[in-house]
């Protein structure tokens, strides 16, 4: 009995070995084929629909206290255009999904990831990168006190970090609340826990966050 059923089991195991060679064969036999039709339909498809050319648009602002013209791509978004237009490349080009903070700017007093708002949105607006906070001659309070309290390591989402914290505090002093204050009608205190919410959208991949909310609370109370 055992060897009838080792001979079956022979069996079956030749026959699923020569089913799997066979499926193999076969697709590796399609497989050329297929990548050449699939070629030709993107040819053809190439050929058939001409591509457009791009929407161009003029939009002016006024970036760092000068004005600036440009005929831009309508799909340019401001992080391109004050990057590749204007070359102000302080701003950095993170993530470019609006997740890590590095391009944050300054819009008519408001902070926001440039990289997910298209330049001709802002037809006419103030815009302030880092290059316009300070100078190394003359750097601004908040530079200054990253420096003091080493707030940055790489230093490649420091602009993003210092730009965002100058609007951090500028909201506090307006008494815009946060998600974790506590009385949404009384005055938000500079607090670590106010900051840290505030700053979350700033993600430094170095882990300088105790650094940098030391730096915000040195610089809160000052002019900025």
């Amino acid at each position: 009995m055992d060897k009838v059923n080792n001979k079956i089991s022979e069996i079956n195991t030749g026959r699923r070995d020569v089913l799997i060679a066979g499926a193999l064969s076969a697709t590796a036999a399609a497989m050329p084929g297929m990548a050449a039709a699939q070629a030709a339909n993107a040819t053809a498809g190439a050929a058939s629909v001409p591509s457009a050319p791009p929407v161009m648009a003029g939009v002016h602002f006024e970036i760092n206290g000068k004005a600036h013209a440009l005929e831009v791509d309508t799909r340019t978004t401001l992080l391109d255009a004050l990057r590749e237009h204007l070359h102000l490349t302080g701003t950095k080009k993170g993530c470019d999904h609006g997740q890590c903070g590095a391009c944050t700017v300054i819009v008519d007093g408001q902070r926001i990831n440039s990289c997910l708002s298209l330049a001709v949105m802002h037809e006419g607006s103030k815009i302030t990168t880092i290059e316009g906070l300070g100078t190394p001659e003359k750097l601004h309070p908040m530079q200054a006190a990253f420096v003091a309290h080493d707030g940055y390591q790489c230093g490649y989402c420091t602009p993003g970090q210092i730009c965002s914290a100058v609007a951090a505090l500028g909201e506090i002093r307006r008494g815009i609340p946060s998600h974790v204050s506590a009385d949404l009608n009384a005055k938000p205190e500079v607090t670590p826990e106010e900051l840290r919410e505030r700053m979350s959208g700033n993600i430094c991949r170095c882990g300088a966050y105790s650094n940098i909310v030391d730096a915000i609370t040195d610089v809160a109370g000052r002019p900025a």
